[in-house]
């Protein structure tokens, strides 16, 4: 059972091996909002993820026998870092099974914790089938990732914490994977105080506990498609199911456009890199329909690879309008290209890239097609960029930005 006396004893040990992650006021998210906003900065832990405390505080209820066999488990890559490094601390051996998918510095930190780490299967249900089986096969003890009550006691030491900054916080905003956060998160809240809001937020792209909840049981998603990979689960928890339903009020889906335009957020106003995952309950925000309240934003995590990082970067920068790209007709002629040039200069265009295409028609003293990759400071420059070529006589036409 989760209990608030075994909240307060998770919330001493996992005290061990957990940072102190203070909230932080966002001014930025508070006036975009109209809420008081505060960020839980999860990501900011020592394995980058609140991960941790569930793991450890479960291999901390463990026999010693049960620790001797060694454990295994199914990760996408935080869970996998939290059992890694418990593991560690308690000087026990550590199997992880991870996606084929998961970003290679979630791979080699695991690694570099003493975990052997195998790769398999696509998304998280996958490796956590083929967990089961090395456990079944090698006699280990498995630690899932969010469908144990253990589990999910340890990361409720979240909302322990929330509560001692923040005592009248009014909303929490967790993000779901499988639930087990959610379920530790919402549990303990209710119980310290049952008028708070708990708002679960997951990917629309991967919404099992949505679709769990409107039916009314565990339901599992034909199939996950979301660049949020840490909360990427086709099946929620049946254990923590029922916990969910009681205390859970509601749950706020987000779409991957909206992610990468948050990451920008987090990266440009609070200089801190947030993975997809962690940044649901920030894209989040602007769905919620209240004003004027104390709200909690869990960032669940911090672990991505550079070349995502890169990707969802440039991203952003097009969705908006820092990036785009214009196709304009001229004639192929010489000084033709110096004079859209001069054009853009004059109301601060930056070229970032250019394709000179002759062959756009049969008739190249006509036409021929230059399109232009554009910085610029956002929609209003780019329309006075596009005006600026209009009125040199050029048809500009915004086509597909690919940098």
């Amino acid at each position: 059972m989760l209990t608030l006396d075994k909240f307060e004893e998770a919330s001493k040990i996992v005290s061990e091996v957990t940072l102190e992650t203070k909230l932080i006021y966002s001014d930025f998210l508070s006036e975009k909002t109209g809420n008081q906003v505060y960020l839980k900065p999860e990501n900011m832990q020592f394995t980058g993820a609140y991960k941790v405390r569930g793991a450890y505080y479960k291999i901390s209820t463990l026999s010693a026998e049960e620790r001797k066999k060694g454990l295994i488990t199914a990760s996408a890559g935080n869970h996998a870092q939290g059992v890694a490094y418990a593991a560690k601390k308690f000087g026990v051996k550590a199997t992880i099974v991870m996606p084929t998918t998961t970003p290679l510095i979630k791979v080699n930190r695991t690694k570099s914790y003493g975990a052997e780490v195998v790769l398999y299967g696509d998304v998280y249900d996958e490796a956590c089938n083929k967990a089961y089986e090395l456990a079944e096969e090698h006699g280990y003890t498995f630690i899932h990732p969010f469908d144990d009550l253990a589990v999910a006691t340890g990361q409720g030491t979240i909302a322990m914490e929330i509560f001692k900054e923040l005592p009248l916080v009014e909303y929490i905003l967790v993000p779901i994977g499988g639930g087990g956060l959610a379920t530790g998160v919402s549990t303990l809240a209710k119980l310290l105080n049952p008028k708070i809001k708990v708002i679960g937020v997951e990917p629309a792209g991967a919404n099992c506990m949505q679709e769990s909840l409107k039916k009314g049981k565990v339901t599992t998603l034909s199939g996950v498609n979301t660049i949020a990979d840490g909360t990427a689960v086709k099946t929620p928890g049946e254990h923590i199911f029922p916990y969910i339903q009681k205390n859970l009020d509601d749950i706020i889906t987000v779409e991957d456009d909206e992610l990468i335009v948050a990451f920008l957020d987090m990266v440009e106003n609070h200089k801190m890199v947030v993975e997809n995952s962690g940044l649901l309950t920030v894209a989040a925000l602007n769905k919620l329909q209240v004003k004027g309240k104390r709200v909690v934003s869990i960032l669940s995590g911090g672990n991505m690879d550079v070349i995502t990082m890169s990707s969802v970067v440039q991203q952003g920068l097009i969705f908006r309008d820092r990036i785009f790209t214009v196709s304009v007709l001229l004639p192929d002629k010489p000084g033709e290209l110096a004079r859209v040039a001069e054009t853009i200069a004059a109301v601060q265009g930056n070229v970032i890239k250019l394709e000179h295409n002759q062959f756009v028609t049969t008739n190249r003293n006509a036409a021929v097609e230059l399109r232009i990759t554009l910085e610029a400071f956002g929609t209003e420059h780019k329309n006075q960029v596009m005006e600026a070529l209009e009125k040199g006589g050029y048809q500009p036409k915004i086509v597909r930005t690919s940098l």
